[in-house]
């Protein structure tokens, strides 16, 4: 369990940060950009939760939040197996539940969604992309590091951003108030 009783140690003054297991690296490591990628995430989703959401969405997205700072704890800490907090395949498989449970009550695409609409749907446009960032960086930290990075935390992340595409549409009137790329439009 976490315990903070002093929000400063100074630590950090010298440009580098503890990892979970304490071993110091630098602010700018690849390994604190994608638990910092993540974190970002988190407080994104706050503000979608900050726009009145009440019920299953509200209740999805926290959950999401909790699982987010899991997956900060098991970016912390080299390694992927181990006796360390690490995301599981549970976590994966409950994300393709709720997904398949939204998309379901959703019309069917034939072009990409513009961001926008609503003030919720459009944060959570806006976490899409920064869960792909994280993304992004979880893969290169895997590519840099191998096996010390546990691979669910990628496999979760992509599932992830296509769920908050099919919440983005749902809270955008089940669809109803998407606006659709038109290719060409412009000319």
């Amino acid at each position: 369990m976490v315990h903070l009783n002093r929000i400063y140690t100074r630590k950090g003054d010298d440009g580098s940060t503890g990892l979970g297991d304490g071993e110091r690296v630098p602010k700018h490591h690849l390994r604190v950009a994608a638990y910092g990628a993540v974190e970002e995430l988190s407080s994104v989703l706050g503000l979608v939760r900050s726009h009145g959401l009440a019920g299953p969405h509200d209740d999805r997205i926290r959950a999401v939040q909790n699982d987010l700072f899991d997956a900060g704890a098991d970016l912390c800490v080299r390694g992927s197996q181990d006796e360390k907090l690490r995301l599981t395949e549970s976590y994966t498989r409950r994300l393709e539940g709720i997904l398949d449970e939204v998309n379901e009550g959703l019309p069917s695409l034939d072009s990409f969604v513009l961001p926008g609409g609503t003030p919720a749907s459009a944060w959570l446009h806006l976490a899409r992309t920064v869960c792909r960032r994280a993304e992004r960086r979880v893969s290169r930290l895997m590519a840099e590091e191998g096996e010390e990075v546990n691979p669910e935390v990628l496999r979760y992340l992509n599932r992830l951003s296509d769920l908050l595409f099919v919440l983005a549409r749902a809270l955008n009137d089940g669809g109803q108030r998407d606006e659709l790329w038109k290719p060409g439009e412009g000319r």
